[in-house]
């Protein structure tokens, strides 16, 4: 079964011109069938901003009104979205961008309410991946955006590691995946304050031990809570750190492992 390296950006990489250029210039360079992921990192907040949208946190998370929904589909869907395009076909990678509504490729509910509402925030519930596959088998590469849809015409803020970790795991059905999680720091760190402190090795036992220790905490939860998602639901390898993972196998990052 042929790999397929299914990659997502975190936002750090997406808010720096030139961290950003450079890794889409190596990206390119990947060979075999690829998949990109991304967020929309401060810009969606700075837009909010310019347009005096208030833009309204609960415990980090983003509510999405339907201003700010507008904003988020301009912003990721557009000007993020089609500027990755443009640079990787500048790179010789030919690619096609897309939110989940595209091809039908991620269906969402919207979020309940429990004790906050987050307005129009999907949960994901439905993967399709054969157009996904048309354009692999023809190495054509697709960036998907964080915004997903109910098939009743309405859009949602979707979270972007959760997006990567159900593509992924749709993928695994035809294609041996490796998930690649890529942000600023090494990978997963024993001490956040030691650059050098890497994990490079969690299970899901010594998870449960971090957390109780209250090593991981706060923003690494949920991404390390869709790297065990993707792990125990047929993707072959999941690992977060640098983008540098991808080209140096040398270099340390963080794998998860079952």
């Amino acid at each position: 079964m042929e790999i397929l390296k299914v990659v997502k950006i975190g936002g750090n990489i997406i808010d720096d011109e030139a961290a950003l250029a450079q890794f889409l210039t190596d990206f390119a360079k990947l060979k075999g069938p690829k998949v990109l992921i991304h967020g929309g990192g401060k810009l969606a907040t700075k837009m909010a901003n310019s347009m005096q949208v208030e833009v309204k946190m609960i415990d980090g998370r983003r509510i999405t009104d339907a201003e700010t929904l507008d904003i988020i589909t301009m912003v990721y869907a557009g000007k993020i979205n089609k500027n990755i395009v443009a640079q990787l076909q500048a790179n010789s990678c030919n690619s096609i961008g897309f939110t989940g509504a595209d091809g039908n490729i991620i269906v969402s509910e919207k979020r309940p309410v429990k004790t906050i509402d987050y307005g129009f925030v999907g949960d994901i519930k439905q993967v399709n991946t054969a157009v996904l596959e048309v354009l692999l088998k023809n190495d054509i590469t697709p960036v998907c955006c964080a915004i997903t849809h109910n098939n009743n015409g309405q859009l949602f803020n979707t979270n972007a590691d959760t997006v990567a970790s159900e593509l992924a795991i749709a993928l695994a059905k035809s294609y041996e995946v490796a998930l690649y999680y890529c942000f600023e720091k090494d990978g997963v760190l024993l001490d956040v304050e030691n650059p050098n402190s890497v994990i490079e090795h969690i299970n899901t036992s010594s998870f449960a031990s971090l957390k109780a220790d209250g090593v991981i905490t706060d923003g690494m939860l949920p991404k390390l809570d869709n790297c065990f998602h993707a792990i125990s639901n047929q993707v072959h390898k999941v690992c977060l750190g640098k983008p540098k993972m991808l080209f140096n196998q040398d270099s340390k990052y963080t794998t998860i492992q079952a």
